[in-house]
């Protein structure tokens, strides 16, 4: 009885084999794959193990024929991901802030599997998680799958937020009180999640760090309907700088030739730079006027110039004014 059940698991072994074992530079010839399945208790002849190999190809496996001497020999070819793909994958993982350093291993480690395993050590290999600052939040990953409960039942969610003081202790906001808000998207921006949503409480449209927030619950209670004007504070908040509040204007800025590279990247390929001299180009974009902008733009120096509306203008010379006086 116990022969019969490890025939039946013949061919999953084999795929198995496949999966861990070949890649373009490791094959199995057919008299090798005997010898394998002999050692874990299961009986295979050339005759099944070729009809098997057959099976599993018709099953949709890319098994490559190749030549070993005067033998053929097989290896598992096209994958789900190819190998370059996965170094993206990894190199995301491991340098996602978003991630706490434990389960950007058990994710990459979970990656590993999905190609052979000599391969797995060049991934290895490629991965670096440096000392930068990780994700302390090992409920995030609780947090956003009850957020996107939320969203889609279209249900009311409510959560304890939190924040660090000066003495990196994690503290309660609000004395511990629940903040119930009605959710509407997740926002992926300087590499944290960001929940847009209608707040109860401050009674508008706010964002809260998805990694700061805690006791995560999906209620009972209907999601508030959002008005066409809410919408779109909703749109603008998953724009470039909406994600920190602040009004939306329309912003002229001039830039040193130097930084069309950044600026493209910034604002990508739709926007619409213009020379308006031999060093400098000129961008009009719309973008929310905030702390967060300021500090974007303010580290260019000279080499950035707002130019238009005169409010935005002096706004710039009001902070770059506050900022001088605390040095006095």
């Amino acid at each position: 009885m116990a022969v019969q059940s490890r025939q039946k698991q013949k061919l999953l072994t084999m795929k198995k084999l496949f999966e861990a074992k070949t890649d373009e530079n490791h094959s199995f010839t057919g008299a090798k794959l005997i010898e394998i399945l002999g050692e874990i208790g299961i009986k295979a002849e050339r005759k099944t193990i070729y009809d098997d190999i057959k099976t599993l190809c018709d099953s949709g496996m890319d098994i490559v024929t190749v030549k070993d001497g005067h033998s053929n020999a097989y290896y598992l070819g096209e994958r789900t991901f190819q190998q370059e793909e996965l170094f993206v994958l990894a190199d995301a993982i491991a340098s996602s802030r978003f991630l706490t350093k434990k389960k950007s291993q058990e994710l990459i480690k979970k990656l590993q599997s999905l190609t052979s395993e000599y391969k797995g050590k060049q991934l290895r290999r490629q991965i670096h998680v440096d000392n930068r600052a990780k994700n302390f939040n090992e409920q995030i990953y609780y947090s956003v799958n009850k957020i996107q409960e939320g969203i889609f039942e279209e249900k009311e969610i409510r959560f304890r937020y939190t924040e660090f003081n000066p003495d990196k202790k994690q503290i309660l906001k609000h004395g511990g009180d629940f903040y119930t808000v009605s959710p509407y998207s997740l926002v992926w921006e300087n590499e944290n999640y960001y929940l847009v949503c209608w707040c109860n409480k401050h009674e508008k449209i706010c964002r809260y760090r998805v990694d700061r927030m805690i006791n995560v619950d999906v209620t009972d209670e209907s999601a508030r309907k959002l008005t066409d004007e809410e919408r779109a504070d909703v749109s603008n908040m998953q724009s470039l700088y909406g994600m920190f509040g602040g009004k939306l204007e329309s912003v002229t800025m001039q830039f040193d030739n130097s930084l069309a590279n950044v600026i493209i990247d910034k604002f990508g390929m739709n926007c619409h730079p213009h020379r308006n001299s031999d060093s400098t180009f000129c961008l009009t974009a719309d973008v929310q006027i905030a702390p967060t902008f300021w500090g974007w733009f303010f580290q260019f120096g000279k080499k950035a110039k707002i130019l238009a509306p005169d409010n935005v203008i002096e706004q710039a010379k009001e902070y770059l004014e506050e900022i001088s006086e605390s040095y006095k």
